[in-house]
């Protein structure tokens, strides 16, 4: 029987899903999480993962989104042969006007960060559309839609090789997980691809993602093929290497991991790695031809109610008053609060500066004794003076560092995840400081922001430079002015603490 599926319908269900998974955590991830919280014992990762829940129930209560990165839009659309369109424009047309209508819903901005002309003018499109879409033609009078929103942080750290068919996935993985930092936001999700071509390994790696964590479920039946062996085994061992949430070292670095594969030539073993990261978004729908399939809102009781408290150890800092030499005291892994005017900007913003500073010309905002966060907040809506302004990966803007730390008295920079050697070189020989925002709770940290204000830069819309005033803005200390990274020294620590547990 033929089902006649109205143009409509789909986009109302598109828009609302992505609506409803900006602000609400799948349960099954939530539950993971918790889990992985109560049973860690690094302090520094019970911390970030506290954080992480905190801000993920705020997001479901106050309906704003998990991350201030609000991700580009992947869409799996399954259409039932029986299947009859009543569209007045093609499909990935549809499916796009419902991407426009979620991103631009007045009662919830979500950040557009799609740039059209990738290699070229970067222009924003300003409504985070063309959406990404993959369809597929299976039996049926229904259309079965999965749709994700993936942060472009996690995004960046995907992995991908073409193996020899005798070589070891386990070992490719385990060597480039270490490599992937954690701008990813871990703990998260790890999907492969094997197999098919380059392109359908990619796409089985993303495809993975949407299914539901179940590791622990798959602990106690036992493997039955192949690519269930795989998971239990790097489930362990990636587990193993000590990363922990966030980078700073723990018990928990994955909560799930997921393989598909496909047949492939004989002469290849293609195999990609995708990570989903601390903002896990993605919902499902089916369409019958009865009208939009909308999301049913979760309980608030399937999120625990964590409470983090900073303590009494912790060092309050006033950033109006101070100084390059008060810096040289803070030790790695300190905690930081921070009140205070700071300076906002990310890649664009210091290509910019960078670019004017070789050409000589005059900046328009005095950098000298000031810190940068890296950040392109959300906009705000209602009472807000910002919206969620969650860090964003601070390796990107290493190649800027010893330029802006040279040229402008830059003090210190706030971001997420690790730096790379050569910003920790430059880092320590300015006797600057780099501190680290938890990734995943950009709602959290938005609260801490009591004004936003652009100053610089306005043409780069969500990219411009703010001057934000926080109030207790928590921090960590990821690298002193010694240098010392605590993204290089916690998860050593504890991989060689997780070895010589197993090893009694």
């Amino acid at each position: 029987m033929t089902t006649v599926i109205r143009q409509d319908d789909l986009i109302e269900s598109v828009a609302d899903a992505l609506q409803y998974i900006s602000y609400y955590h799948p349960k099954d991830f939530i539950q993971a999480v918790h889990e992985a919280y109560q049973k860690e014992e690094s302090q520094a990762a019970k911390d970030a993962m506290a954080q992480i829940l905190i801000n993920s129930r705020m997001c479901a209560m106050g309906h704003r989104p998990i991350c201030q990165d609000t991700g580009i839009v992947t869409v799996f659309v399954n259409v039932g042969m029986d299947v009859q369109w009543e569209c007045d424009m093609p499909l990935d047309d549809v499916i796009n006007e419902g991407v426009r209508r979620a991103y631009t819903h007045p009662d919830n901005v979500l950040r557009a960060s799609v740039l059209a002309d990738p290699d070229g003018a970067r222009a924003n499109t300003k409504d985070n559309t063309p959406a990404i879409i993959h369809y597929k033609l299976v039996p049926g009078d229904k259309v079965e839609v999965h749709v994700a929103a993936k942060g472009g942080g996690s995004e960046a750290k995907s992995k991908f090789a073409m193996l020899n068919p005798s070589d070891s996935v386990v070992d490719w993985v385990l060597k480039m997980v270490p490599q992937m930092g954690a701008g990813w936001c871990p703990p998260g999700m790890l999907g492969i691809g094997i197999g098919g071509t380059a392109e359908k390994a990619m796409e089985l790696a993303k495809e993975a993602l949407l299914d539901p964590i179940d590791i622990h479920d798959l602990k106690e039946r036992g493997a039955s093929n192949r690519s269930e062996e795989l998971r239990l085994e790097l489930f362990e061992k990636v587990n193993d290497l000590g990363i922990g949430a966030q980078g700073l070292g723990g018990l928990t670095t994955v909560l799930d991991v997921k393989v598909k594969d496909y047949p492939t030539h004989a002469a290849n073993k293609p195999v990609a790695i995708i990570p989903n990261c601390a903002a896990t978004r993605h919902a499902h729908f089916v369409l019958d031809g009865t009208g939009p399939s909308l999301q049913t809102p979760p309980s608030l009781e399937d999120w625990p109610e964590i409470t983090w408290e900073v303590g009494d150890n912790v060092r309050r800092v006033n950033l109006d008053t101070v100084t390059p030499e008060d810096v040289k005291e803070w030790q790695p892994g300190e905690t930081v609060l921070l009140s205070g005017k700071m300076l906002t900007g990310r890649d664009a913003a210091h290509k910019k500066m960078v670019d004017m500073i070789a050409n000589g010309e005059e900046l328009p905002v005095d950098l000298k004794g000031r810190f940068i966060y890296y950040v392109g907040p959300v906009d705000p809506v209602r009472e807000e003076v910002v919206g969620p302004a969650g860090p964003t990966t601070a390796t990107r803007m290493d190649k800027f560092t010893h330029t802006m730390l040279e040229k402008t008295g830059l003090t210190g920079m706030i971001g997420k995840a690790e730096r790379g050697q050569v910003a920790i070189d430059a880092i320590k020989e300015f006797g600057a400081v780099y501190l680290m925002a938890v990734g995943g709770s950009a709602y959290l940290v938005s609260k801490a922001i009591k004004n936003a204000e652009v100053v610089a830069f306005p043409e780069l819309g969500m990219e411009a430079i703010y001057e934000f005033e926080v109030e207790d803005m928590p921090v960590t200390v990821a690298v002193d002015s010694k240098g010392t990274s605590v993204h290089q020294t916690g998860p050593v620590e504890w991989q060689e603490k997780i070895i010589a547990a197993k090893a009694v």
